[in-house]
């Protein structure tokens, strides 16, 4: 348990990178492979970070043996690969979203439970400095009891086959992290909008939560990521507000009646914590350190099932022009050794 883990990478575009620098230059692991689909863009990647490219994904198990596989591929083409590494036995961490059909999500977490599989999806927007320290204040009882809770997110178009590419593939973060701060979302209501180029490219969804609280989620394709607070949380309770600018930029902290406010910003020389890649960073922190003391991931595949399933109750939202209920229950099987 000593010895640098195996990890192997499959995706060898632009958030792949992230995946093979951080494998690459941390003591603990040891990246033994790139899987891409071209030859030549794998093959520099692999000759960058100092391992081997492999185009066959098959021959690439078969050859590396490793310990881990992390997934980063284009946001509509995760099934067939994650489902082949599962059925190879392999552990595996994947990028959001898990995939955009619930049937296939399904199929992904029962054959991984059979296997008693390591999961886990990368959220990471919740290890982001400002994030978990909204999490401490509201888990502190430092606002009181939530009220109401905000989510705005979005830029620029990330084309793609779905129409519902901004909802699944972006705004799953809202879904994630509302529930990770606010509790379990228990019905949607949603308006959308395809006015610019066909897509249901901007949404509001109006949100219930266990035990009362309500809020807002609107996410867009139709911005920009150069504006200030293109992603934007607030936390409103009883007795104090928690705002998150920008996921790493700054939150602040207020208290009911009072005009002073807490703010916190990443100090000069923290460029860790102000650097939104380096929330993957933390979150593989505590996803190596879960994997070899034998614990579920930090966050579970089942959280991306999860947030697919929060999208697809609001495209019915849209369809039928009605407040859908939500109340989570996970279909699949814990693994054995968790039950």
């Amino acid at each position: 348990m000593n010895d640098p883990l195996r990890v192997a990478v499959v995706g060898a575009g632009g958030w792949g990178q992230q995946h093979a620098r951080v494998f690459a230059q941390r003591q603990d692991t040891d990246l033994v492979a790139i899987v891409g689909r071209d030859h030549d863009r794998t093959s520099a990647h692999a000759e960058r970070w100092g391992t081997r490219g492999y185009t066959d994904l098959h021959g690439m198990l078969d050859a590396e043996r490793p310990d881990l596989v992390t997934i980063s591929l284009p946001n509509e083409h995760h099934f067939a690969t994650t489902l082949e590494i599962i059925r190879s036995g392999t552990p595996l961490f994947v990028e959001k979203p898990l995939v955009f059909d619930l049937d296939e999500a399904d199929a992904l977490l029962r054959e991984a439970a059979e296997r008693d599989l390591f999961f886990g999806i990368d959220f990471n927007h919740r290890f982001a400095e400002p994030v978990q320290r909204a999490k401490a204040a509201v888990d502190a009882d430092e606002l009181g009891r939530v009220v109401f809770a905000t989510w705005r997110f979005g830029g620029s178009a990330n084309y793609g086959t779905s129409r519902h590419a901004n909802l699944i593939e972006t705004q799953c973060h809202g879904f994630d992290l509302l529930e990770h701060l606010v509790g379990p979302i228990t019905s949607v209501m949603a308006q959308m909008t395809d006015v610019t180029y066909g897509d249901w490219s901007t949404l509001a969804l109006a949100l219930e939560f266990e035990g009362g609280p309500v809020g807002t989620m609107l996410g867009t394709y139709d911005s920009s990521y150069a504006y200030p607070d293109s992603q934007l949380i607030e936390i409103n309770g009883v007795g104090g507000r928690a705002v998150i600018h920008d996921t790493v930029r700054e939150l602040e902290l207020s208290r009911a009646d009072h005009p002073e406010t807490r703010v916190w910003r990443a100090g000069y020389f923290d460029d860790e914590a102000r650097s939104f890649h380096r929330t993957f960073d933390r979150h593989v922190d505590a996803v190596l350190a879960a994997f070899r003391d034998g614990r579920q991931p930090p966050v579970h595949a089942r959280d991306g099932r999860r947030a697919l399933e929060l999208a697809h109750a609001a495209v019915v939202s849209h369809e039928t022009g009605t407040r859908i209920a939500t109340t989570r229950r996970d279909v699949d099987p814990l693994p054995r050794n968790e039950r």
